[in-house]
């Protein structure tokens, strides 16, 4: 299984380093981050010397393999990889294993971070923690093989860090972690997710249906390529044993779903409802992809017009060679972004049955320029823009959007003097819309037994954006 695990911050630094069955050399790291950094769409281009980004981390996807064969000293290793909060977690299997199994236990070592230290859980983060990040993994693996991964089974295992605890370490010079001497309650019950004698003063249950949408734009707005999947968040702060039942209006809608280990998937096999004692606190529920008719029929809520040109700095716009202009003057070139909510989109409200446009939040787009451009000068009629001049990489923040707003980027850009790009990378955008689904799923019923109390139930949709990309003309 896991041979050893590693955690390489944004600029490939080894953070975290954990062995389960023999030694692994560091030379696959340094594999892994030649492949890396090689990406444009990479954060080991970033600069995490500034200030600015790292105060507003860019949201850029991880284009590496998530599996690739390594050259090693003892024959061949597969590295299995996943890109969080700009740390690149990392596993090192000698022989074949499945490869969702091992992508699947990452990113449950990355949630569990963050439920410890909470989000994001980024390199600052594992260097205040890194006793505690050692302990979790210490109880998280058995000799390659995971073993504890539940929050509420950790929880009861080693307390998560406090201002008490990092007092008494800067006194002592120990761990700010507490150890228990005993097994959890609920690590030797059938239900491991839950501990037991749970009790809340106020007792209630909370659930999101949020959809993210993965889509390609081209410089048109005409929608190339859509995808639609959807995630069931939870957050339960309910006494005892509670059993809950979920059940759908349109079941139908839901394709290829997966649940977390509370839900009795032989009953939702049979009835297509949820049937579960939940964990207590945040949790997801469960995971689906929405079927393709609804996802082909997407429109997206809002409109991205990106325009890149280049000409010469001092003869002004040329429509000459890649060399570009006369003499020794450095190519220039104009960039211009804008933004607008469209009036007529294919998102549906459940719970107030509107149909259209609505206010748009968290709207932001990166903007990623090519390799030839050596500086760029930007600014904004609504919003900030943020540049970071290592990684060539831009992200403007407008927030809220609605009808009425029409936020323009401009400015200008300086080429390094080797021709013009080939072409341009295509633009990120990230957007939320509260109340809102692409699909129209929707909850029909909630209701609990086991327990005599009535808690506070809430329900509602949330679409937002996933890997959203707008295409440059």
């Amino acid at each position: 299984m896991i041979q050893s695990l590693f955690l390489l911050s944004p600029t490939g630094e080894v953070l975290i380093e954990r062995h389960f069955r023999g030694v692994t050399s560091r030379t696959v790291c340094d594999y892994f981050w030649g492949k890396a950094s090689a990406n444009l769409n990479h954060h080991g281009g970033l600069s995490t010397t500034s200030t600015a980004i790292a105060a507003n981390p860019l949201p850029l996807y991880d284009t590496v393999p998530p599996i690739m064969e390594v050259p090693d000293s003892d024959g061949t290793l597969y590295l299995f990889s996943i890109l969080r909060d700009g740390l690149s977690y990392l596993a090192a299997c000698p022989t074949e294993v499945s490869p969702l199994l091992v992508l699947e236990f990452l990113h449950r070592v990355a949630d569990i971070f963050v439920d410890y230290f909470g989000s994001p859980a980024d390199e600052s983060a594992i260097k205040d923690n890194f006793s505690t990040v050692y302990q979790l993994l210490e109880e998280m693996v058995d000799y390659g093989w995971p073993l504890t991964t539940e929050p509420n089974g950790l929880k009861g295992l080693i307390k998560p860090p406090t201002v008490m605890g990092k007092i008494q370490q800067a006194v002592t010079g120990g761990s700010s972690a507490i150890v228990s001497d005993e097994l959890p309650s609920g690590t030797v019950s059938n239900m491991p997710w839950r501990a037991a004698g749970v009790k809340h003063s106020q007792n209630e249950i909370y659930i999101d249906i949020v959809e993210e949408i993965d889509a390609i734009i081209d410089a048109n707005g005409n929608v190339v390529s859509s995808d639609v999947s959807g995630s069931i968040q939870a957050q339960s702060v309910l006494s005892g044993v509670p059993d809950l039942l979920l059940t759908f209006a349109d079941p139908e809608l839901i394709d290829d779903c997966s649940f977390h280990p509370c839900v009795r998937y032989g009953r939702y096999e049979m009835d297509k409802v949820v049937s579960f004692v939940p964990p207590d606190g945040n949790f997801e529920l469960m995971k689906y992809r929405v079927r393709n008719a609804a996802a082909k029929m997407f429109s997206p809520p809002l409109q991205c017009t990106p325009q890149l040109s280049y000409g010469n700095a001092t003869s002004g716009a040329s429509n000459g060679a890649a060399g570009g202009g006369s003499g020794d003057a450095p190519l220039s070139g104009r960039i211009s972004v804008i933004v607008s909510a469209r009036s007529i989109s294919s998102l549906v409200f459940p719970s107030t049955r509107q149909k259209g446009s609505a206010v748009i939040e968290e709207v932001s787009v990166t903007i990623p320029f090519p390799k030839v451009v050596r500086t760029t000068k930007l600014s904004a009629n609504i919003g900030s823009v943020l540049y970071d001049e290592a990684g060539r990489v831009a992200k403007w923040t407008i927030g809220k959007l609605n009808e009425k707003m029409r936020p323009q980027l401009t400015g200008t850009m300086v080429l390094d003097g080797t021709g013009r790009p080939e072409e341009n990378p295509p633009l990120s955008v990230e957007w939320k819309i509260p109340l809102a689904s692409v699909s129209g799923l929707s909850v029909s019923g909630l209701s609990m037994s086991g327990e005599n109390y009535k808690p506070y139930k809430g329900v509602r949709n949330i679409a937002k954006s996933g890997r959203f990309q707008v295409r440059c003309g």
